[in-house]
């Protein structure tokens, strides 16, 4: 496997929807081809089933169904990057505080929650694979710490959890059986040459390793088999970069797979930007970086203190034992802050019972400036070597 340079812009559609724009040294172009010029091979999207209340308002966050979805990844192959497509299995963000189920499923049982996640993965294998886009690798849940599609699947229950992840990877061996059996049309002609999807299964907090370690020898005691370990590492919330990177060397050796750090992010400037938000104080959520955690993180917020903290992270996980590093994508790098894109909406509030705001709060942990231009991280990025 290369190593991965990748980015998640889930949110770009909603982005561009609101008038975000992107410079790379002055020159306003298209935020795929900036990345891909950049040196980004990989491009991560999170799918929702319905992110839409019984009304049609959408949630937000991106607006990630499957429409859009597929718009992100066809703008992806075209622009010659590979795509990761991440099942959430909630109709919004999951995630270790909220794994809501998706409406539809909410009466289920385990049997048929089991079911529902094989019958949903499935068909979203079937059209994306349909659609000509370049699946290399599935993500089956997000940051899944404390389970999945609660309560049935809510740690400690690791039999229930083991059910509905199994449902997820056996739904997508199936749809690469069939690719390989050229029964399904359509195939990008990229992914003749793969011979198996590699299926990535992603928890967050990548500096506890207590947490891997109780997570996936529960799991792989009952678990069908899989490629890759997927890893959040934010250090204003994961411990240093040494507790990061002694976690991998020891999940590595201990489960044998390869190991992605699936969300990372490092902030660059702590100026406010309600400005370019333009809401008032109490629909802002403001940063996810507070100045008391700011405090804690090894590098200071600045364009230095990002790039540095940036290479110090990519020297590190290329280097983990046996090989077993095998890259990262960098979390919304795209989030600037335009007026009408946020992280929730009224809507879905009231769907993850939140009492909010909604607003911007990852602005200043984008690798472009609240301007939409290309920060020095990106160029560090472009030039690595793993």
């Amino acid at each position: 496997m290369k190593f991965i340079k990748g980015m998640d812009i889930s949110m770009v559609k909603e982005l561009e929807q609101y008038g975000a724009s992107y410079r790379l040294n002055g020159k306003k172009e298209d935020l795929f081809a900036i990345l891909k010029t950049c040196g980004t091979n990989n491009v991560r999207i999170r799918i929702w089933p319905d992110p839409y209340d019984e009304n049609g308002n959408s949630y937000g966050g991106g607006g990630n169904d499957l429409e859009t979805t597929i718009e992100i990844a066809e703008r992806t192959v075209q622009s010659g990057m590979d795509f990761m497509l991440d099942f959430h299995y909630s109709d919004f963000w999951a995630d270790p505080g909220k794994q809501f189920k998706p409406k539809a499923w909410e009466s289920y049982g385990v049997k048929e929650l089991e079911q529902a996640v094989y019958d949903f993965t499935l068909e979203m294998m079937h059209l994306y694979l349909e659609n000509g886009v370049n699946i290399t690798m599935v993500q089956v849940g997000n940051e899944l710490s404390n389970g999945l599609l609660w309560p049935e699947g809510k740690v400690p229950n690791y039999d229930n959890i083991t059910v509905f992840v199994n449902a997820g990877i056996r739904a997508v061996r199936k749809a690469d059986e069939e690719r390989l059996a050229g029964s399904i049309k359509g195939v990008c002609p990229q992914m003749e040459g793969l011979s198996k999807i590699p299926v990535m299964i992603h928890l967050d907090n990548g500096g506890n390793n207590a947490l891997y370690r109780e997570w996936f020898d529960n799991f792989t005691k009952r678990g069908e088999d899989f490629e890759l370990i997927g890893l959040s590492y934010y250090p204003f919330w994961h411990g240093s970069l040494q507790m990061l990177n002694d976690n991998m060397n020891d999940i590595a050796k201990r489960y044998g797979k390869d190991l992605i750090v699936a969300e990372v992010s490092m902030g660059y400037t702590m100026d406010d930007y309600k400005d370019y938000e333009k809401l008032a104080d109490e629909e802002r959520k403001g940063y996810a970086t507070k100045p008391a955690l700011v405090e804690k993180i090894e590098y200071p917020m600045t364009v230095q203190g990002q790039y540095d903290f940036m290479e110090d992270f990519l020297n590190r996980i290329s280097h983990i034992d046996d090989g077993k590093g095998k890259g990262f994508f960098y979390w919304e790098p795209a989030w600037i802050p335009v007026p009408g894109s946020g992280w929730a909406t009224p809507a879905s509030l009231k769907y993850i019972q939140d009492p909010g705001p909604c607003g911007n709060e990852w602005a200043n942990q984008a690798l472009f400036d609240y301007e939409g231009n290309a920060l020095p991280t990106l160029k560090l990025i472009r030039d690595f070597k793993a």
